[in-house]
């Protein structure tokens, strides 16, 4: 049986969907190290692979999110 999500990260998830979805996996791994979306090849966007994060890579998203790190370290990692 597998848990259920709690609606805070969905609507969470679909903030940052929303915001960062067209940013590569690619930038991403900069970031999070080469084992953020495993899988996935750097330039899929961030949009294709986020229902599919496993929770490691779905817990950094959300902290650095939720802390408001996200939007520096994507364009520190972009430049």
């Amino acid at each position: 049986m597998s848990k259920a999500v709690p609606d805070n990260h969905r609507n969470q998830d679909g903030d940052i969907c929303h915001k960062h979805g067209a940013t590569p996996i690619g930038t991403l791994r900069k970031i999070y190290g080469q084992g953020f979306a495993a899988g996935y090849p750097p330039t899929d966007r961030l949009s294709e692979a986020l229902p599919y994060l496993n929770e490691t890579s779905l817990s950094q998203l959300r902290r650095d999110y939720k802390t408001g790190h996200l939007d520096h370290k994507i364009t520190n990692a972009s430049g």
